[in-house]
């Protein structure tokens, strides 16, 4: 298996995270290889927005050049979204990190598996709080929407429209 097939798997595995705790996702046609497709994942839901650069290594290290970094964070700021790295180091799963957190190499910002385990968060913890409170907000939103369902039936019935 290539490099780029690893890493679309590894998109495709943290796409499906997104979608399995309730967060609205997409791949981004062409990352990496097309130019202004500065990102790999855009996944948000009702309070909150991503843009995602996913990598994936075997090594306890991951370089990613500046020039890459300062469009996917220029791309991130011109929609408005919160810029996340994920990094997968792999059989120990992903991090997420603000890219504040990754190390300047001079030509390069670092990503290792140090810094992932000091400032790095699980899903869980990253997008833990937001994941609870979006769902606190769905669960009113369709509370909301019974409602006023209910109160339309009632009326329509009322009117002998049902």
């Amino acid at each position: 298996m290539g490099n780029k097939e690893k890493g679309a798997n590894a998109e495709r595995e943290l796409y499906q995270m997104f979608v399995d705790n309730n967060f609205r996702a997409v791949r981004v046609a062409g990352s990496g290889t097309m130019e202004n497709a500065d990102c790999d994942l855009l996944a948000g839901n009702k309070s909150s927005k991503y843009c995602i650069e996913a990598k994936s290594s075997k090594k306890p290290v991951k370089y990613i050049t500046k020039d890459q970094v300062n469009r996917f964070v220029t791309f991130s700021q011109i929609f408005s979204l919160k810029p996340v790295i994920a990094v997968r180091f792999n059989r120990l799963g992903w991090f997420f990190l603000n890219p504040k957190d990754m190390k300047d190499s001079g030509k390069n910002w670092v990503i290792n598996l140090e810094t992932c385990m000091k400032k790095g968060k699980k899903f869980s913890q990253f997008f833990g709080e937001k994941i609870k409170k979006e769902n606190s907000l769905l669960q009113t939103d369709i509370a909301l929407k019974d409602e006023e369902l209910h109160e339309l039936l009632n009326e329509d019935y009322k009117n002998g429209e049902i």
